[in-house]
């Protein structure tokens, strides 16, 4: 059974930092990724990394970094300079196959975390 639980998420002052976590049982995975849904809005990709390194949302390069522990079959989400407008549902999502920033591509979620950035 294929589970993907993600841990670090909370309320932080802007300018502050947090660090997501999660950690996939079950299999392995090419592809691990974020997405994000604010209030109102829609999921939107945030990051996802492969072998081949990482890529990001435009309005997160610079600031958020992600990283992936191939032997703990774990990615992170290092949250830098965080903004106000970071403030949503923060989700872990996996893939077995190429890069990709469409949620629909990615078979296996987590249950998402919170995270809540004050001005």
């Amino acid at each position: 059974q294929v589970q993907l639980v993600e841990s670090g998420g909370g309320l932080v002052q802007a300018g502050g930092s947090l660090r997501l976590s999660c950690a996939a049982s079950g299999r392995t995975f090419s592809t691990m990724g974020w997405f994000r849904q604010a209030p109102g809005k829609e999921r939107e990709f945030v990051a996802a990394i492969t072998w081949n390194g990482g890529r990001y949302v435009d309005s997160v390069k610079g600031r958020f970094t992600i990283s992936r522990e191939y032997v703990k079959n774990t990615v992170h989400l290092q949250m830098n300079n965080l903004k106000p407008e970071d403030t949503a549902v923060y989700y872990c999502a996996a893939r077995s196959g190429p890069p990709s920033m469409v949620d629909a591509d990615f078979g296996s979620w987590g249950q998402g975390t919170q995270v809540t950035v004050s001005s």
